[in-house]
């Protein structure tokens, strides 16, 4: 019983392993070259790209978002984060910090 357990665990751990090994030789390999396309493969590609660059002319301009908006009053402007100014160090703090 241990025997057949110990067969069927090692095929199952092979099996495993050769999925994934399998799975790296995929459809077009490295150095082949890619079919030629049809003469209507080539127009339907044409037509859709023309149709995408058509849909995009469709989409309106987006305004720019304010997600803080509400958070502000409607007559405050918003302002540029000015950066903190370091204040100065006299000779009495520094006195105080050495003791």
């Amino acid at each position: 019983m241990r025997i057949l357990g110990r067969i069927l665990g090692g095929a199952a751990v092979v099996g495993l392993l050769a999925g994934p090994a399998q799975a790296q030789n995929g459809p077009a390999r490295y150095g082949e070259e890619d079919k030629a396309k049809t003469q209507t493969e080539i127009t339907a590609e044409k037509d859709a790209e023309r149709a995408y660059r058509r849909s995009l002319g469709n989409i309106p301009e987006q305004k720019s978002t304010d997600p803080w908006g509400t958070m502000r009053g409607d007559s405050a402007a918003p302002k540029a984060a000015t950066p903190a100014k370091p204040k100065a160090k006299s000779a009495e703090g520094v006195a105080s910090k050495a003791k």
